[in-house]
């Protein structure tokens, strides 16, 4: 599994269900500050052809989630509370990748821009996730 840091795992029960293996996602790239992933357009559509602006939001959440997760440490856990997503051009074909870095990194709450593009570098969608971090106390 590609998909969490590497102090994460998925449930065994739930490891046929999650939603980036059926959105395609795939992680690149995955540190402290720094999340990176693509995306395929097909399978991701609209009726009329173009890239779902609700896969866009759930790629965006997925890379500011685990921005949060990496943030919150082993003994931290992130949960989304705030997803706004703009729309800025459709894409019809490719891959697309995504970008989250931090706009803010605190004790109880991290929020994240992140910047989808197509293959050629045109910015596609911009993302704000807001999550709330909890951490064992003490940690």
């Amino acid at each position: 599994m590609t998909a969490l840091p590497s102090h994460r795992a998925v449930d065994a029960g739930y490891q046929h269900e999650q939603l980036t293996a059926k959105l395609g996602i795939r992680i690149v790239e995955c540190r402290p500050g720094f999340v990176v992933g693509t995306m395929p357009v097909a399978g991701n559509r609209q009726p009329v052809g173009i890239l779902h602006g609700g896969a866009s939001a759930a790629f965006a959440e997925t890379l500011g989630s685990l921005a949060a997760l990496v943030h919150a440490g082993p003994d931290g856990q992130a949960v989304g509370l705030d997803l706004s997503c703009t729309h800025h051009r459709w894409i019809a074909a490719g891959l697309v990748t995504g970008v989250a870095r931090p706009l803010h990194e605190g004790r109880t709450s991290a929020s994240y821009e992140v910047v989808i593009a197509d293959e050629a570098g045109r910015r596609i969608c911009t993302a704000r996730l807001t999550c709330a971090i909890s951490r064992r106390r003490g940690a």
